[in-house]
């Protein structure tokens, strides 16, 4: 098969924006906000939808698109079949079947990546990968996805720190460094293992991984001189370097057993990790990510720095109210998460609505 167009791609990218969508809404009810039945009674599904279904297509398409392989849109495609699937109430079986086939078509795209070109970042992408299939695996094998968070969780963690490892090939980053990064990301998939055979520990040791990358992400990553220059990479560095604090936070959270299931604080440490630093990442990286997939044209301006504004503010009034046990103030502030999430949908869809209509004046000869 040859690679797809790119009005191809999105039917496969709507489905991980629904699979978005949903998961939102099922996080809300969790809060206990009103929302429709069909996401309501997916609240327990909260995190397979924003995870498994969700990222697991966005990064599955980007990868798809980067290897340029009509097979390897099989991935995305499963992926957000799969969070399609849980919102249609349809046996957890099949979701879970479509999240495993999105997964392995994952492993083997990155494998034929690795084909093409062994480096050190191809070599952790890989295993990102690997991690989100091997947490398929236990939610296939469990009735609950809990088992599968932490595996879920080294899928994002690892494939954003491989995408910026790619990148410290620009730098001069002493030998250490990197052993020290491999033993790093050796960390997540290990906790992740123990922790199903003694959890309190596991976990403990998959915090130590989290807090540990983001220091070396900090001290080495390139972001920090980038956030010397201006426009986009400014903002893009400002994303990264704000999403490394969250990172921080969660495993120091995490080191403290906020992790476990049924902790006061896990809501905090979870989105410390999935919205601070998850979400911060897509802030910054989505003005390049979706041109390249979609081959539209997102151009900067200084606007994008409001929903990231929002997002900590948000996500800080989050912590606070977990941190302090009041209910009232996580609601409000999952209900801010959610309209931050829309906000930024909203500034890039101005975006692209404005780069059409500059170019359009331009063509015309009329002044911008």
């Amino acid at each position: 098969m040859s690679d797809l167009r790119p009005a191809a791609r999105f039917p496969l990218l709507l489905g991980g924006m629904l699979s978005l969508l949903g998961g939102v809404l099922a996080g809300l009810a969790r809060l206990a906000w009103e929302v429709p039945d069909a996401a309501a009674a997916q609240a327990g599904s909260h995190g397979a939808l924003m995870i498994s279904a969700f990222f697991g297509t966005v990064i599955s398409l980007e990868r798809a698109v980067a290897l340029a392989r009509g097979w390897a849109y099989l991935g995305p495609a499963a992926a957000g079949l799969g969070g399609l699937l849980l919102l249609a109430g349809a046996p957890p079986l099949l979701a879970q079947c479509s999240a495993l086939a999105g997964s392995a078509v994952l492993v083997a795209a990155s494998v034929q990546v690795l084909r093409r070109l062994v480096a050190p970042f191809t070599l952790v992408l890989a295993g990102g990968a690997l991690c989100w299939l091997l947490g398929n695996l236990v939610w296939l094998a469990g009735a609950s996805p809990l088992p599968a968070v932490p595996w879920w969780l080294a899928f994002l963690v690892l494939t954003i720190a491989g995408e910026r490892l790619e990148l410290t090939r620009f730098l001069p980053t002493p030998p250490h460094a990197h052993r020290v990064f491999y033993l790093i990301a050796i960390l997540l998939p290990l906790g992740a293992t123990l922790a199903l055979f003694a959890e309190p520990l596991g976990l403990r040791l998959h915090a130590l991984g989290l807090l540990a990358l983001a220091v070396w992400l900090l001290r080495y990553d390139i972001a920090r001189r980038n956030a010397r220059t201006q426009g986009l990479t400014r903002f893009i560095a400002l994303c990264l370097l704000s999403g490394y604090a969250w990172l921080a936070v969660a495993g120091l959270l995490g080191l403290a057993g906020a992790l476990e299931p049924g902790h006061a604080w896990r809501d905090a440490a979870l989105h410390a990790l999935g919205l601070g630093f998850v979400f911060a990442m897509v802030f910054g990286h989505a003005p390049i990510i979706f041109p390249a997939i979609m081959r539209v044209k997102i151009p900067y301006h200084p606007v994008f720095y409001l929903p990231l504004a929002a997002l900590h503010a948000t996500l800080g009034m989050r912590l606070a109210g977990g941190l302090a046990d009041s209910l009232g103030l996580r609601q409000a502030a999952g209900l801010g998460n959610a309209l931050v999430l829309a906000l930024f949908i909203a500034t890039l869809l101005g975006s692209v609505l404005r780069g059409r209509l500059t170019a359009t004046e331009a063509a015309h000869g009329k002044p911008r």
